[in-house]
């Protein structure tokens, strides 16, 4: 692969980051379109999965399709379908629009996640692959943390929380073009085409396949503690929906934090090592927040939490790109597949509905992280 690495490349391709973090949207969406049309958990939490069933549906394609037109062309598209999901809530507000618009949005996030990772191997060498995807998970925790931030603002104008999709529109497009006009070489149509037996076939390899499932529990408990966490908020602490999503920036915050300072020092300290203490530290915190009742107590347990998982995702990506280098696409599109883990939120809603309480949400969610305690194994082994 190229690596013509420049900051004039390297930049407009971590922008696209924060376009990423437009998916979690989601779980503010959730919480103010449940207000809004008095739905229940279950009800409400589609929206997750009319957005994360697309992982699962059009990795594996965006693959291929990435494979004939290139990286940067498919990450191009992306910001298309991300854009026109974006305007609609905008243009017009019902329960169904809103699905239709997280739709689009599942899709063209779908499409930048599989294709973004690796066109970041074009314009940065192996050696800084890991610390730059965290520097780009870094982005995608400003643009997560800003999300509720500015819909809570908005909510408290005359305009309305939902005017926050036309202001990451804009973004959306400016980002676009900043891309387009960047030139970055890469290979096209010369590796072996990207097939589903090429790429499922990967899943023969133990350590990317526990990887695979890594992320799985990865983006479900992200995007489940995502949406519970202000209702978790409001149910032990009394909030209104505003403030309890406000609130939930603690968690972005500190990710943003820990992404950053992850960034920096993955170019020196081993995965490996990373990798172990950020699991345990955010077990500590997704445990302890169990037996919090207090505002400022549940405070401290998310920020264990988010400061742990922040290079989580990078780790693991950056180390199964580097079992097999030369099938960069495949592995890009399998582990994206995995990002459709999100659904778990309808699940979470399924559950608290049951039991009529979001700790039983959080139970699940805390049970679920055991399995990344138990990747450290194989993480010391990649």
């Amino acid at each position: 692969m190229s690596n013509n690495s420049s900051l004039s490349k390297i930049i407009p391709v971590i922008f696209g980051f924060f376009i990423m973090g437009f998916v979690d949207l989601i779980g503010t969406a959730i919480n103010y379109v449940k207000a809004d049309f008095n739905l229940s958990d279950t009800v409400a939490n589609t929206l997750s999965l009319s957005c994360f069933l697309w992982f699962l549906v059009l990795s594996i394609p965006t693959g291929m399709l990435m494979n004939k037109i290139g990286r940067k062309n498919t990450v191009l598209i992306s910001f298309v379908f991300t854009f026109v999901g974006l305007l609609i809530p905008w243009i017009a507000y019902n329960f169904t629009l809103v699905l239709i618009a997280f739709t689009l949005i599942g899709i063209g996030n779908t499409i930048i996640q599989v294709a973004l990772n690796p066109l970041v191997t074009n314009v940065v060498t192996k050696e800084k692959l890991t610390g730059t995807l965290t520097l780009g998970q870094f982005m995608k925790a400003i643009s997560s943390m800003l999300g509720p931030v500015v819909a809570a603002w908005l909510a408290n104008t005359a305009l309305g929380w939902k005017y926050v999709f036309p202001v990451f529109g804009l973004v959306s497009v400016l980002a676009a073009v900043w891309l387009w006009t960047t030139r970055i070489h890469e290979e096209v149509g010369e590796s072996k085409e990207v097939s589903f037996g090429a790429t499922l076939s990967l899943l023969k390899n133990h350590t990317i396949l526990l990887f695979f499932i890594g992320i799985l529990v990865l983006v479900g408990v992200d995007v489940g503690l995502n949406a519970t966490l202000p209702k978790y908020l409001g149910e032990r602490c009394q909030l209104p929906v505003e403030k309890a999503d406000l609130l939930k920036t603690v968690y972005f915050f500190v990710r943003t934090i820990g992404a950053f300072a992850g960034g920096i020092l993955l170019m020196k300290i081993p995965e490996r090592i990373f990798y172990k203490y950020s699991v345990l530290l955010t077990f500590v915190g997704i445990a302890a927040i169990l037996a919090a009742s207090s505002l400022w107590s549940i405070m401290a347990c998310v920020a264990l939490i988010g400061l742990g998982y922040a290079n989580l995702f990078a780790i693991i990506f950056s180390l199964a790109l580097k079992q097999q280098p030369e099938k960069a696409n495949e592995i890009s599109s399998l582990l994206i597949v995995g990002v459709s883990g999100g659904v778990i939120a309808l699940l979470l809603g399924i559950v608290s509905d049951i039991f009529g309480s979001q700790w039983s949400a959080m139970f699940i969610l805390s049970a679920f992280w055991l399995y990344m305690v138990y990747l450290i194994r194989t993480i010391n082994k990649a």
